[in-house]
């Protein structure tokens, strides 16, 4: 059985994922591809976990003025 870390009335432990309710949700758009998983016990969020994919390098546009000369 997985067992999940989660923070619950501010402790920090171990819950068998069965014993949660898991949400998850994502975003696509042009800049990003970002996904989410939430476990939640007793109606109060105990876990997030997230994982962002950048479609576009962030600082490209500022490092190509730099090339100008």
């Amino acid at each position: 059985m997985k067992q999940i870390e989660i923070l619950y009335k501010g402790r920090q432990s171990f819950m068998p994922e069965d014993e949660l309710e898991k949400r998850e949700g994502q975003l696509d758009n042009d800049n990003e591809y970002t996904t989410w998983v939430e476990y939640w016990y007793k109606g109060e969020l105990v876990h997030r976990s997230a994982q962002v994919n950048l479609k576009k390098g962030m600082f490209a546009g500022m490092e190509q003025g730099d090339f100008g000369g």
